[in-house]
C-alpha cells in the first residue's frame, strides 16, 4: 500500500522537475472532468451509501427542501412550504410545474411513491437508519403530501434535504429498479445521459430545470465523472490534463500541487470522521481477541491519534472524544472516557488480557494507504500484528455488513446531517454495521432519537457515548479535512458539509 503513496509523490516530482505543465481545462468544451475514487456500482441514491453517491444525487436529483450550505437554514425546494401539525406529522405543499428529466411533471404521487419505498424494510435500501423514522406517506392532493413519522424526529427536515431525493414514479415503475440504475431520471439541475456502473457517469445541464431554484441553473454545461482505483491514479489524471478536479488527495501533496501555475489546492474541514471499528460482539467468532475489553482499551492507548491528525491529515484536523462529529447535536464530549497515547499501558493491558506477545489480526481499510499504515505501525509497536488489507470502498462495506471484519478502518460523513442521529445509530442500533450489539446503547439511542425534548435527547446520547467509550467499542481517530485540487480556470467553492456543488461552479 505504501507503493501507491510513493507513486503519487514520484509523479508530482517528475512533473515538477521536468517543468511539464498540465493540459488546459476543458473550458472550451464546457465540460468539467471529475476524477473520483469510490466507484459507484449503482447510482440510485437509495442503493449506495458512499459519499460519491451522495455527491452524484445532489447534482441529478432534487429533494423536498434545501439546506443552505452557508447558513444551514432549511429552504424550499420541491416543496414550497411545510408544517408540523403534531410531533409525528409533516405536511408538504409541492411546487407546481417542476419537470423530471423525462419530461413528466412532479406530483404528490412521485413523492408518496419515493418515501414509501425508502421507508419499507423490504426495499433493502443501503442505509435504513436514514429512513427508519418514516411510517408512511400519503397523498392529500395533487400537490400535497402528509408524512407520518414513527416517532418525533428533530432532524427530519435535514434528512429530507440531504438524503431523500424524489423518484419519478411512472418512469421507475416502467423500467424497474435495475433499469432505473442504468438510466436514472431525476429532477435536479443536471440530467444523467450515460451511466457505466463502476466506470463513469456523464451529466448534461437540464435546460428545463425550474426557475428560481436555490441551486440555480448550472453555468457549466457538462460534467464527466470518471472513477479510478486509487489516489495515485487520480493525481496522474489531474497532472496529465485528463481531469479538471479531484478531491481527497494525499495532504502531503498539497503544497506541490500549488506550485503549478494552472492548478490550485484548497482545504476545508468536513463533518466526516475517520474511525477504527472493533468486533466487540464477536460476530467473526468467539476466538476473536478484540471481544475482550482490555484488548480494545489497549488498541485505543496504542494509537497516537493526535499525531495522525496533526502530521498526516493536517489542515486543522481534530481528534473527537466521542463517536460523532463535535458540532453534531448530542455529541457530548464530556460524557466520553478519554484514552491517551500510552504504548506502555497498551502492552500492560494486552498482557492482562492474556496476550503478552500480542496477536495477529486482519485490518481492512479503504482510507488513504499511508494513514492505514500509520495505524498499523502503532499497533505493531505494542505487539498487535495487524495485516493491512486495502480494499475498494464498496468491497469493504459489503464485508463489514456481512459481519466478516474483526477490525477495519473507515470513515463516516453523516450525510452531512448535523445531529448525532446521523452517525451513532448506524453503528450501534443492532443493524448490519453494529459490531457492539449492546442492547442498552441501542435503547438509549432510540430514546434520544424519539423525542423533541432536547434534555431527553442529550441524556440518551450522553448515556450511549459513556458506554461506547468505556467499553472501547469503536475508536474515532480524527476529523477529515478534505483537500481539493482543480484547475485555476474553475471557480469552485468547498463547503463544510462535504458536498461539492458543481451546479454552483463556473469557469473563470
Amino acid at each position: 500500500m505504501r507503493m501507491q503513496h510513493k507513486l503519487g509523490a514520484a509523479i508530482l516530482g517528475t512533473v515538477l522537475l521536468g517543468g511539464a505543465m498540465p493540459a488546459m481545462a476543458q473550458k472550451s468544451a464546457d465540460n468539467l472532468r471529475l476524477s473520483m475514487r469510490a466507484a459507484l456500482s449503482n447510482i440510485d441514491p437509495y442503493y449506495n451509501n458512499e459519499r460519491t453517491g451522495v455527491v452524484m444525487h445532489h447534482q441529478g436529483w432534487d429533494t423536498l427542501v434545501y439546506r443552505n450550505p452557508d447558513t444551514f437554514k432549511i429552504e424550499p425546494l420541491l416543496a414550497t412550504e411545510w408544517k408540523l401539525p403534531d410531533a409525528t406529522t409533516i405536511e408538504f405543499t409541492l411546487r407546481s410545474g417542476v419537470k423530471f428529466h423525462d419530461g413528466s411533471t412532479l406530483t404528490a404521487d412521485d413523492v408518496v411513491y419515493t418515501l414509501n419505498i425508502a421507508a419499507d424494510p423490504a426495499s433493502k435500501v443501503s442505509t435504513p437508519a436514514n429512513y427508519a423514522w418514516i411510517e408512511k406517506a400519503e397523498k392529500t392532493g395533487d400537490l400535497s403530501v402528509r408524512v407520518k413519522l414513527k416517532r418525533p424526529t428533530p432532524a427530519a427536515l435535514e434528512y429530507f434535504a440531504l438524503v431523500i431525493p424524489i423518484y419519478p414514479k411512472a418512469y421507475r415503475e416502467k423500467v424497474g429498479a435495475e433499469g432505473y440504475a442504468k438510466a436514472p431520471v431525476g429532477a435536479g439541475p443536471y440530467k444523467m445521459v450515460k451511466v457505466e456502473p463502476g466506470v463513469s457517469i456523464d451529466f448534461e445541464r437540464f435546460e428545463d430545470y425550474w426557475a428560481g431554484s436555490p441551486k440555480g441553473k448550472p453555468a457549466i454545461k457538462k460534467l464527466s465523472v470518471r472513477f479510478v482505483p486509487d489516489a495515485a491514479t487520480e493525481m496522474t489524471e489531474l497532472l496529465a490534463g485528463r481531469a479538471d478536479w479531484i478531491w481527497n488527495l494525499n495532504p502531503d501533496q498539497f503544497d506541490s500541487v500549488n506550485k503549478f501555475p494552472t492548478l490550485q489546492a484548497v482545504r476545508k474541514e468536513s463533518m466526516r470522521i475517520g474511525f477504527l471499528s472493533l468486533d466487540a460482539a464477536g460476530r467473526t467468532g468467539a476466538d476473536n481477541p478484540v471481544t475482550k475489553l482490555k484488548v480494545r482499551q489497549a488498541i485505543w492507548h496504542a494509537i497516537d491519534r493526535v499525531a495522525i491528525a496533526d502530521k498526516l491529515v493536517t489542515g486543522g484536523s481534530r481528534v473527537p472524544a466521542a463517536p460523532c462529529f463535535p458540532t453534531q447535536f448530542g455529541c457530548a464530549a464530556e460524557a466520553a472516557t478519554l484514552y491517551d497515547y500510552n504504548p506502555a499501558k497498551a502492552k500492560q493491558l494486552l498482557a492482562e488480557a492474556g496476550y503478552p506477545d500480542g496477536f495477529e489480526v486482519e485490518m481492512a481499510s479503504y482510507i488513504l494507504p499511508q494513514w492505514g499504515a500509520s495505524v498499523q505501525n502503532y499497533l505493531m509497536a505494542v505487539g498487535i500484528r495487524a495485516k493491512l488489507n486495502q480494499l475498494q470502498v464498496g468491497a469493504l462495506i459489503q464485508r463489514a455488513k456481512a459481519g466478516e471484519l474483526r477490525t477495519y478502518l473507515g470513515s463516516w460523513g453523516s450525510y452531512s446531517i448535523n445531529d448525532a442521529a446521523a452517525i451513532m445509530p448506524n453503528y450501534f442500533d443492532g443493524g448490519a454495521d453494529d459490531y457492539a450489539r449492546d442492547p442498552d446503547v441501542k435503547q438509549w439511542l432510540l430514546e434520544a432519537g424519539s423525542s423533541n425534548d432536547e434534555a431527553v435527547r442529550k441524556k440518551g446520547y450522553s448515556a450511549a457515548i459513556k458506554r461506547i467509550t468505556e467499553q472501547a467499542y469503536w475508536a474515532p481517530l480524527h476529523t477529515y479535512v478534505t483537500t481539493y485540487a482543480y484547475s485555476k480556470q474553475l471557480s469552485f467553492t468547498p463547503y463544510s458539509d462535504e458536498l461539492p456543488r458543481f451546479y454552483l461552479a463556473k469557469w473563470q
